[in-house]
């Protein structure tokens, strides 16, 4: 697994599975291995912020600027690991967490109101101002308990995003 250009060896796909905590099938890693492979133009062994950037899906997202800062350098094995949180098998937990990181603008593992005002503005651009998205993020945090000054840590994102009310189906195929 050196390189992208080498073979993935049985004991390789099973230490990737396990890293993944078996979330993919031995035949969705070798899949996976030759989309990185593809991604991976270079054959570095590492994927680059302007490979990932090629996947038009990628590119087109409202957050890939966020999402970039995530993936910049994966080898095979963390790309594997990072595409876990999008599988149909993946928990609510391993999916929110990875939506903490996103919101975790400083990588301080706390995210702020002003972190999430960011996040909001990414998503929203100019179809709402900055005192509309104050306002609605403000009512937001006091529905669930927080303030503005509130300091959220990954298990308040767990905690607030564990609604059994709410779905998030986001899947990435991998065929």
């Amino acid at each position: 697994m050196g390189t992208a250009t080498s073979k993935l060896t049985q004991y390789d796909i099973e230490e990737v599975q396990q890293h993944c905590n078996n979330l993919f099938s031995q035949q969705e890693i070798v899949s996976l291995y030759q989309r990185f492979c593809q991604l991976d133009r270079n054959s570095k062994g590492f994927i680059s912020a302007d490979e990932f950037l090629s996947v038009p899906e990628f590119s087109m997202n409202l957050l890939s600027q966020r999402l970039l800062k995530m993936v910049d350098g994966l080898n095979f094995k963390d790309f594997v690991a990072f595409l876990s949180a999008f599988s149909a098998k993946a928990s609510m937990k391993q999916k929110i967490e990875l939506i903490f990181k996103v919101y975790d603008v400083d990588y301080n593992g706390k995210v702020t109101f002003k972190d999430i005002l960011e996040v909001l503005r990414d998503l929203t651009g100019s179809y709402m101002s900055d005192d509309q998205r104050e306002e609605v993020l403000n009512e937001v945090m006091k529905e669930a308990g927080y303030t503005r000054e509130s300091l959220l840590l990954l298990d308040d994102f767990i905690k607030i995003l564990s609604n059994p009310g709410l779905k998030m189906d986001v899947e990435v195929p991998v065929d």
